[in-house]
């Protein structure tokens, strides 16, 4: 065979060109779950049967119920109903950077706990953005702020977060019995989290009029009775029905919703049971905290490192008591920027750096965690 046959046209250099700056965006956009692959090779490497174990290993249950909710918050995102709401919030503000901060920061807490915070990211960054621009106001201590309140709401229901969810699923808690433990906590964080939004100069705002924004009510309608639904279902222990129905109902009457999904977080939340529940499966014969301020402070503190889902699926293989670990992975997200998944979509948003989103975040993190020690220690 000649050596002809062996040369690359300069069409074929060009698609190879094509496919690896693709990998490359792909890589840099979605480092996280590129990170998460790369976890999964060396675990592969490490033992082959990883591939056999990986179906056991994934909670399927959990998996189907944060999708379906993910789904449901894009369509609730989707309505308008929620960018409505902060721009009837900008304008109560009556001109004062205080009181709209006062105003966003529960906003947003309460609206993460129904939505997800994820979700809520998308839905109010990009307004805290543009008010922050047209005020004068410091745009990186109002997306903090912004991502702080955002993780401290989403910790008061079940249906708040992805670590909530695979809590809530995996002790067959109900949806009362969740919140009503979590609410003290919650107050106490959003109470130290509005204390430093009073350092918050009086400054007068110059906004001009925004423009109004039209809801969609019937995909407001269909998200809202999803929600209820998914909630219904995972409350009876059906949660693995909540997905085929989310998906044919928004077919039917939500297609916005499927189209502008990032189905990415699948994939992601995916890797993170598997490659979570191999690390579990590895440090089983060291002993875990278990329960009280030692697991509180264990999951909180890992949290920091590999971010709170991941962390929750480490400390869920011995099965601890399930309040202090949901109190240390959800206070885990306020802190360094990895904390949570939230903290990273109000960053790429945002375009802030991440010394300034640890200028505000750190201090807030290391108060509330000295507060929830004493709370503890009561």
């Amino acid at each position: 065979m000649g050596r002809s046959s062996f040369r690359i046209t300069p069409l074929q250099r060009r698609l190879g060109d094509t496919a690896f700056e693709r990998l490359k965006r792909f890589a840099r956009r979605e480092w996280f779950l590129t990170a998460l692959i790369a976890l999964y090779l060396v675990l592969f490497i490490n033992d082959s049967l990883l591939l056999i174990r990986t179906p056991r290993l994934i909670d399927w249950r959990s998996l189907a119920l944060i999708t379906s909710l993910i789904l449901v918050s894009k369509g609730l995102e989707l309505s308008g109903a929620f960018t409505r709401l902060s721009l009837v919030l900008i304008d109560l503000s009556g001109g004062s950077e205080r009181r709209l901060m006062f105003l966003l920061m529960p906003a947003i807490a309460l609206s993460s706990a129904v939505i997800m915070n994820d979700m809520a990211m998308l839905v109010f960054i990009p307004l805290v953005i543009i008010t922050s621009r047209l005020s004068g106001i410091d745009t990186a201590r109002a997306v903090t702020l912004s991502a702080i309140a955002a993780n401290v709401g989403s910790a008061l229901t079940p249906i708040g977060n992805p670590q909530n969810i695979i809590i809530w699923n995996t002790y067959g808690l109900s949806f009362v019995e969740f919140t009503w433990a979590m609410l003290p906590f919650v107050l106490i964080w959003l109470a130290l989290l509005l204390l430093f939004t009073m350092a918050t100069g009086e400054k007068s705002l110059s906004l001009e009029k925004l423009p109004p924004v039209a809801i969609n009510r019937r995909l407001l309608l269909t998200s809202f009775l999803l929600l209820t639904t998914d909630v219904a279902l995972a409350e009876t222990g059906n949660s693995i029905w909540t997905l085929p129905l989310t998906l044919a109902v928004l077919l039917a009457f939500g297609r916005e919703a499927l189209l502008g999904f990032d189905w990415a977080l699948v994939l992601t939340f995916a890797f993170i049971f598997a490659d979570f529940g191999e690390v579990a499966r590895l440090i089983s014969g060291h002993a875990l905290p278990s329960d009280g301020l030692a697991l509180f402070l264990a999951s909180a503190g890992l949290s920091q490192l590999i971010s709170n889902v991941p962390a929750t699926v480490v400390f869920l293989g011995p099965r601890p008591d399930w309040l202090p670990l949901a109190l240390g992975v959800n206070l885990g997200g306020t802190g360094i920027i990895t904390g949570s998944l939230a903290n990273l979509i109000a960053l790429r948003i945002s375009g802030i750096g991440m010394r300034d989103f640890h200028r505000f975040s750190i201090p807030y993190f290391l108060a509330a965690l000295v507060i929830s020690i004493l709370i503890f220690l009561l």
